[in-house]
C-alpha cells in the first residue's frame, strides 16, 4: 500500500493526520480513497495541490500509476511572478 503525506493544511479533514497508508493503483483511485475515508478532503485534492510521487512532481497526475511501496506527497501549490 502506497505511503501518502499530506500538507498540514488538511488537518481539519483528516482528523489530525498527515500521514496514511492506501491501496490504490493510480492517483485517481488514491484521491477517491481519501475522500471515502475523509470525507470532502477529494475535493480540496483536486484543486490547488501538486503531486509527487516517489520524488518526481507529476504535471497531469489523475492516471499515473502508484506502486504499492510509492511514497505520495500532496504538495500545496506553488504561485509567483
Amino acid at each position: 500500500m502506497a505511503t501518502v503525506i499530506l500538507p498540514a493544511r488538511f488537518n481539519e479533514w483528516t482528523g489530525g493526520a498527515d500521514q496514511v497508508v492506501v491501496d490504490a493503483r493510480d492517483v485517481r483511485q488514491l484521491i477517491r480513497a481519501l475522500d471515502e475515508r475523509f470525507p470532502g478532503l477529494g475535493e480540496r485534492l483536486r484543486d490547488g495541490v501538486a503531486i509527487a510521487i516517489d520524488g518526481e512532481i507529476i504535471n497531469d497526475p489523475l492516471f499515473e500509476p502508484i506502486e504499492p511501496d510509492s511514497e505520495v506527497h500532496f504538495l500545496p501549490a506553488i504561485s509567483g511572478g
